[in-house]
């Protein structure tokens, strides 16, 4: 069920303050003190301002306060724009004052070193003494062009009102999307500079933006989150109601860790992210362009009802370049019903082209642009349309701009305009965004957006599920089995490889079929290892310090009798020695030859921001050359299960694929579930994987063949 969406009232007087106190006003304009004062007059805030220097006076027509004990009522919000050593006694008056909110715009905290964030943490802790709630520090403040509030010192004018909000952590992003949106006409609703978040954070501002009326899409820039599951909590209930676009930076940062395992190689910052926003429904943007591209899209347009999209043009390049975009982003081209067709042919020259895409030639005048989108959207096949309008010969864009927008209105399919060209399609420009209909320069960026607004339908027609517990399992046995490795680890500091004996036994233990595993140290007691179990066997390196075994000859298939397994036995240490003269080597592990069957890899790992996550792609040899993976938090609903199984190359196999028979696609599922659900029960498993999980025939299962575990001496805090 969805979870309701509620304001902390601590937060209301950031977006509703009754009078704000401006502590360090200056009248030298070439301050940032003069700056911010001139910015809440001159922005017609409706609320009472106070403005506060040791030097009193006036400033801009209002009297100048020396102390903030002073100031009368009302005033519920502070903004603090003196160095950041003043700070912590001026949060002491604001407490002693009643105020309850305050904005630290200084720098010279935690960004700036030690000394620096033992100062942002005095002043965290004197404004929980008096309960203070903070904004930044090191921020420019908060922006709502509706109440009127410009609480920032950037230079006016501000942006027109409009209905996306912007949060960053990045004040100078802030500044340069403003300038950005004047110029582009873009309208913006509220802006919010997170700074260091002290206190207040990304996941505090979601609710707030989400209850606003004036806001319809959300957009962040985010360079972390400070608690990874509580952001994914109050994004998924805000996502539901409005549109959040993320642009998630440091991408490339050190978000890889040379472990030795595929998932912890394979898994990073960015992986988890990517499953948290898709838990979430938050929407990923790749570059800034795309995420205000996509926000224009989703405040704009209405949803579509399904991939398929009409083009239509007047060029036939341009038409062919959407078809290929509108392909790479996932869209299809609809096909045209006959009776649309048939209406075409009689608005349209013979030489025109009549199936999708539509090209009207060069001749086409704004009247038929107008007449075809009609005929186009009232087709039951076609979900939304993409409408290129390159410069022409005999007709303006601005006129094809005023024939298009009324069908466009009166429609409930999404329409993205593509306007080629630059000087010649200025009015149409203007004509489209004051009609709020969305615009771009290229046909890529078109279907770009057209893409998003059906990931959004697609999101929204998601049943809204939690994950369901794993019950036939046996945790206390787990428990027992980690009890000593944790103990060690957590002696030594450092993560403990757990033996394969015992990993097997702990996949046993959560239901996940395991191949029986014997640790042998001779060849002869191989051998009789070998008798027991029964031919063909499977010879492997026993050591925690080899990972690619098959690679270096650790590893010796379908051994048929006591000679082969004998001599295997031999052959498989001599080859690790020369490989890896200075590796641990315990012995050799001894299993049964199972029948062919696909390999997949299904393993977890435990991120700092996010907590446990699980990951499903390629196993066996292939998991390094495909780096055909997918990630999702743990525990793991159905819905993600089948994304994994869906977006993957080995996911898609297990449904068949040229001589491959179907393989036991169920079987993969619940080992999903199982693996997921030991990684959430305990985050002290810094990681396990099976590599390869092989899936024999549909309804035939899948067994854990190659296993491997690590623990670490504390658990993770936000798992």
């Amino acid at each position: 069920m969805d979870e309701e969406i509620r304001l902390d009232p601590s937060l209301t007087p950031f977006f509703n303050p009754q009078g704000i106190a401006l502590i360090g006003a200056s009248a030298n304009p070439n301050k940032l003190g003069y700056a911010l004062a001139r910015n809440l007059i001159q922005g017609n805030y409706p609320g009472a301002i106070y403005f506060v220097n040791p030097k009193g006076g006036s400033l801009l027509g209002r009297k100048v306060y020396t102390n903030i004990l002073e100031v009368p009522e009302p005033v519920d919000l502070a903004i603090l724009l003196v160095p950041a050593p003043y700070i912590p006694n001026l949060l002491r008056d604001c407490g002693r004052r009643g105020i309850s909110a305050a904005i630290i715009g200084a720098g010279g905290f935690r960004e700036t070193g030690e000394a620096g964030a033992a100062l942002e943490e005095e002043c965290v802790a004197i404004a929980r003494k008096y309960f203070i709630r903070l904004l930044g520090p090191n921020c420019i403040g908060i922006m709502d062009t509706h109440l009127p509030l410009d609480a920032t010192f950037l230079p006016p004018p501000p942006p027109r009102p409009g209905d996306v909000a912007f949060v960053s952590h990045s004040g100078a992003i802030i500044a340069a999307v403003v300038d950005w949106a004047r110029g582009q006409d873009l309208g913006l609703s509220r802006l919010i500079s997170l700074g260091n978040q002290a206190d207040i954070c990304e996941a505090d501002v979601l609710a707030p933006l989400a209850l606003d009326a004036h806001t319809r899409v959300i957009t962040l820039y985010l360079e972390g989150v400070r608690d990874g599951r509580r952001f994914v909590r109050e994004a998924a209930k805000v996502a539901r109601v409005k549109p959040i676009v993320a642009l998630k930076v440091g991408r490339f940062a050190s978000g890889q860790r040379a472990v030795a395992s595929h998932t912890g190689a394979l898994a990073g910052r960015e992986s988890a992210f990517n499953a948290a926003f898709w838990r979430a429904g938050v929407i990923r943007a790749e570059t800034s362009e795309e995420m205000f591209d996509w926000a224009r899209a989703l405040a704009w347009s209405p949803l579509p009802k399904g991939r398929s999209i009409a083009i239509l043009t007047s060029a036939g390049g341009p038409g062919v370049t959407a078809a290929d975009a509108l392909e790479a982003n996932g869209m299809r081209l609809a096909e045209l019903k006959p009776e649309t067709v048939a209406r075409l042919r009689q608005i349209l020259p013979a030489a025109a082209s009549f199936y999708n895409p539509v090209d009207m030639l060069a001749t086409a005048t704004p009247e038929q642009y107008a007449a075809c989108l009609q005929a186009m959207l009232e087709d039951g096949g076609v979900h939304g349309a993409l409408v290129i309008v390159p410069p022409l010969p005999m007709q303006a864009a601005g006129a094809i701009a005023k024939a298009l927008i009324p069908v466009i209105y009166n429609s409930d399919k999404p329409v993205a305009i593509t306007l080629m060209g630059d000087r010649l399609i200025q009015e149409a420009i203007e004509h489209f965004r004051a009609a709020r209909i969305p615009e771009y320069r290229f046909p890529e960026r078109a279907a770009s957006a057209l893409a998003i607004l059906a990931q959004r339908a697609d999101f929204l027609a998601r049943p809204v599920v939690d994950p369901q517990p794993v019950e036939d399992i046996d945790r206390e046995k787990v428990e027992r089995l980690l009890r000593p490795y944790l103990e060690e680890a957590k002696a030594s500091g450092t993560t403990v490889p757990l033996p394969t004996e015992v990993v097997a036994q702990i996949l046993e233990a959560y239901g996940i079929p395991t191949l029986a595993v014997q640790l042998v140290r001779t060849a002869q007691e191989a051998v009789q290892v070998a008798e027991r179990m029964g031919y063909p066997v499977v010879l492997k390196v026993a050591s925690t310090t080899v990972t690619h075994k098959s690679d270096i000859g650790g590893v010796l298939l379908n051994l048929l009798d006591a000679d082969s397994v004998a001599q295997g036995f031999e052959v498989v240490l001599q080859n690790v020695s020369r490989a890896y003269p200075e590796a641990e080597v315990e012995g050799v592990y001894l299993q049964r030859m199972l029948p062919l069957g696909q390999e997949v890899i299904v393993g977890a790992i435990q991120d700092e921001q996010f907590g446990a996550l699980v990951m499903f792609g390629s196993g066996g040899v292939e998991v390094e050359a495909l780096r055909d993976v997918g990630f999702a938090l743990a525990p793991i609903t159905d819905h993600e299960i089948e994304h994994l199984l869906s977006t993957t190359w080995a996911g898609r196999r297990l449904c068949g694929y040229r001589n491959l028979p179907p393989a036991d696609r169920q079987a993969v599922v619940e080992v999903l579930r199982r693996v997921a659900q030991l990684a959430a029960d305990f985050p002290q498993l810094a990681e396990i994987e099976i590599n390869p999980l092989k899936v024999f025939e549909e309804g035939k299962g899948a067994t854990a063949i190659d296993v491997r575990a690590r623990v670490k001496g504390e658990s993770s805090s936000s798992a």
